[in-house]
């Protein structure tokens, strides 16, 4: 896995890392993970401990939207990437103490085979993640954590009390056209929790800034 960059987010605990494609004129190849690599890098700290025991990948439509997601008993930190089509990821912060708590922001994550890198968003435990898609797409995740019925949540990304300052204006117009207007979403996440019933909510302690 050749690292090309690692950087943060508006919320610094989010890094997206960006990892080479080796093309000519048969096509690519790229090695998408590799542990050792992540493991020594000094802006992965975080990722010596982390061990991925579950591989999701799931097909959306144009329009889609989900999330915004997340789990506890275990934690489950996310890396993530876009395999075919254009993904807007969505990150928000749930960590109760957090300076961030309660924001939202967003990467882009087009991609095309013309292209000659890729890259991973990490979304660490402590976060609800979604996503919205602008063409038919397919994405993967590695997880560190197994899917855990019974101890998971979602607020709505439709949820008026998020507070979108930290993400891009272009990418917040683009959820705005793509999602409120007409977006598929399914009913679980359309009337998913606001921010406010979530935090009021006991289960929260589970994510505390500085914690998980």
């Amino acid at each position: 896995m050749k690292i090309l960059s690692v950087k943060s987010l508006a919320i610094e605990d989010v890094k997206v890392i960006r990892f080479a494609r080796f093309a000519d004129e048969r096509g690519y190849f790229t090695e998408p993970y590799r542990r050792s690599d992540t493991v020594g890098h000094p802006d992965l700290k975080g990722f010596s401990s982390l061990q991925f025991v579950q591989i999701n990948e799931s097909f959306s439509k144009r329009g889609v939207c989900r999330g915004l997601h997340f789990q506890w008993n275990p934690y489950m930190g996310k890396l993530v990437r876009t395999t075919q089509g254009h993904m807007v990821d969505l990150v928000l912060d749930i960590r109760k103490g957090s300076p961030t708590l309660g924001k939202i922001t967003a990467f882009d994550m087009a991609t095309a085979v013309s292209d000659n890198y890729s890259e991973w968003i990490w979304v660490p435990p402590g976060f609800a993640h979604g996503n919205f898609f602008t063409e038919d797409s397919r994405i993967e995740y590695l997880c560190s954590g197994e899917y855990s019925p019974g101890c998971e949540a979602g607020i709505s990304p439709l949820a008026k009390d998020l507070d979108w300052s930290l993400c891009p204006d272009e990418l917040r117009q683009m959820f705005d056209t793509t999602v409120r207007a007409s977006g598929l979403l399914s009913e679980k996440d359309r009337n998913g929790l606001t921010l406010e019933q979530w935090l009021s909510d006991s289960r929260s302690e589970n994510f505390v800034y500085g914690v998980c």
